[in-house]
């Protein structure tokens, strides 16, 4: 069915973009009404992030039109693009480190009162809309102070805050807990309510069902359909992105041997973060740790790893005490961290995909000792094949890459140290099912080696999936552990929610 611009109030035509000989989008068209969540599906590299840059105006097309409320777009201008009445939360936070909530909020579209910013105003708006999305912290803090989930947060308010008609959300509920994205969706239903436009990019199958009257799904940058949401399911929209069937989940059968722990966590504490945390992972086992954004999860997996300190307690390797604040010493332990921010603690974006793989085990060599070339190339070849890596060199920049497949040079990373203990926060963030499925596959390989997995994530199924035990952590706290015969989703979220008046320590 050819678009009506009459009707739609974005319409995409033929729009095609390449990068030298290799073509990201080709001839991609579609059309979103006013008033619809309309999902864009596809795997990472299938051209989904191309094509919002190019309707938010960060990146030029090659060719192709694009009708905003039957204006022409003129590519290239972000300002053109946000004059029209389209609005990005991009999937990696572009928030100004440096500035407050409020600041971020308003940047560019600063409230005045008599010719002067009107600072008290910008700031009840902020406050307010934060409310509205179940945030309640300090405005007025620098936002590189803030967790990732809260500077997510600070994007939808700046998003929200202008009025769009058009509000592209790409991963929205990536970093967030559930009680987040709860929030999120009353705010999408609210806005979908009120006329605007939200076109909406998850890997996360359930969103979709839930939210979408529509979905277009790409593949290696072609359309492959659009087609109304209740009209698929969930198996025929994953074989529309994929191209192929997934295998089913593995059942792991695992017995631990208790007697013998190869990461040991006893009493570790940090005033006002987290206390009394003590988790034991044995050879060959997952270990879950689960909890809402803020329990102090990501805290503690950076206190094992020595990029933070702590008050109190310790932290064994095969028996032997790790120096706290001592990233080299982990590592010559044998611990690896897959931290949950890529962009600003996983990879270096501006260096190659080779350099990227080959970081720690450069890091970890002594300074004196000779490198070889070959043996790199040889080990990047092997990890990219490994981890299906979609790149079109391993001497092109990381940044090129889709979100999935930098995740995937995170974990490749740390994967050729050869760890004894990895620890993975939010391994699979931002990741399609097909990725997905592949970084599934490899967690258990590696286990089945005898690899001690800590797994931090807010994707209940993910942990429910992989866990051996769960340990449920609630503000600051261990709150409970479960074996993986007794864990549900309901039992996992009643031990991460708040009590009453609770406070960390």
């Amino acid at each position: 069915m050819r678009p009506n611009p009459a009707s739609e109030f974005l319409v995409v035509s033929n729009l095609s973009k390449s990068y030298g000989s290799n073509s990201v989008l080709d001839r991609v068209s579609l059309a979103v009404m006013p008033g619809e969540v309309h999902a864009i599906m596809g795997e990472n590299g299938a051209g989904k992030s191309t094509l919002i840059k190019c309707i938010s105006g960060v990146v030029v097309p090659n060719g192709g039109q694009i009708l905003v409320g039957g204006v022409a777009l003129k590519f290239g201008s972000v300002q053109a693009s946000e004059d029209l009445g389209i609005a990005a939360i991009h999937q990696e936070s572009t928030a100004f480190g440096q500035l407050s909530a409020v600041e971020n909020v308003f940047v560019g579209n600063e409230t005045r009162k008599y010719g002067l910013l009107d600072r008290r105003k910008m700031r009840q708006e902020t406050i307010k809309l934060l409310d509205e999305l179940g945030e309640t912290f300090d405005v007025d803090m620098p936002v590189n102070e803030l967790t990732l989930a809260q500077r997510q947060m600070v994007g939808i308010a700046r998003a929200v805050s202008r009025n769009a008609r058009l509000i592209i959300m790409d991963e929205p509920t990536a970093s967030l807990s559930a009680r987040e994205s709860d929030a999120l969706f009353r705010m999408v239903n609210i806005l979908q309510s009120n006329g605007a436009a939200i076109l909406y990019i998850s890997h996360r199958l359930d969103e979709i069902f839930k939210l979408s009257s529509r979905v277009t799904v790409l593949r290696d940058g072609h359309v492959v359909s659009t087609k109304p949401t209740s009209e698929l399911t969930r198996q025929e929209l994953i074989q529309m992105m994929v191209g192929r069937e997934l295998m089913a989940d593995e059942v792991r059968e695992h017995k631990v041997d208790n007697a013998h722990f190869l990461l040991e966590v006893t009493n570790l504490t940090k005033r006002n973060v987290f206390t009394d945390i003590n988790i034991n992972v044995a050879p060959g086992e997952i270990v879950g740790v689960a909890g809402l954004v803020g329990a102090g999860r990501s805290e503690v997996a950076a206190a094992i790893f020595g990029v933070d300190d702590y008050d109190s307690g310790s932290v064994l390797v095969s028996g032997r005490a790790i120096p706290q604040s001592s990233v080299r010493a982990a590592i010559r332990a044998g611990v690896a961290l897959v931290p949950e921010d890529r962009q600003h603690q996983g990879l270096v974006l501006d260096q190659s995909v080779s350099t990227n793989l080959m970081l720690p085990k450069i890091a970890a060599k002594p300074l004196w000792s000779l490198r070889s070339k070959r043996n790199e190339r040889n080990l990047t070849r092997e990890l990219i094949e490994n981890l299906t890596v979609k790149t079109a060199g391993s001497e092109i920049e990381a940044k090129t890459l889709s979100g999935g497949n930098q995740q995937k040079l995170v974990v490749g990373k740390w994967i050729a140290m050869d760890p004894r203990v990895l620890i993975l926060d939010e391994p699979t963030r931002g990741v399609d099912v097909g990725a997905k499925a592949e970084i599934y596959r490899k967690i258990r390989e590696l286990a089945e080696q005898g690899m001690a997995t800590l797994l931090i994530s807010s994707d209940m199924p993910e942990v429910l999936a992989l866990s051996d035990r769960i340990y449920v952590m609630r503000q600051g706290r261990i709150a409970g552990e479960l074996s993986s015969s007794e864990s549900t989703e309901e039992k996992i979220l009643a031990m991460a929610l708040p009590l009453e008046n609770e406070v960390v320590n």
